[in-house]
């Protein structure tokens, strides 16, 4: 396992949240990203989540609502890495995974192209 400071995990998931294409980036509507050190007690091994409704679920009702909020958790993120470099790639995966729950891509077709 890799030691990560909290501060330096937080630039790495904005760092790839600054990745994302922008065609994609400007269609990302009312979320908040956040970093969280351990996820829920009953599932210690998670390394994000998406908790919100999906682009593809919104109807025209949809309005005055609090953001959806995407988690990453740094303590288990590197719990599973070895070098500065894992955390990199994972951090970036677990983005792109949580963000693509956003616009309604579901955990069967993100394994599918690797970012599961």
């Amino acid at each position: 396992m890799i030691e990560i400071s909290r501060a330096n995990f937080e630039a790495l998931v904005s760092d790839a949240l600054d990745e994302i294409p922008e065609e994609l980036a400007l269609l990302i509507e009312n979320v908040a990203v956040f970093v969280e050190d351990d996820p829920p007690p009953g599932d210690p091994e998670l390394l994000g989540i998406y908790e919100g409704i999906p682009l593809t679920e919104r109807g025209h009702e949809y309005g005055g609502v609090l953001p959806d909020r995407i988690t990453i958790y740094r303590n288990p993120t590197l719990a599973i890495c070895d070098t500065y470099g894992d955390v990199l790639d994972e951090v970036n995966i677990t983005v792109v995974h949580e963000i693509a729950h956003h616009f309604g891509i579901d955990d069967a077709r993100l394994h599918e192209l690797g970012y599961g």
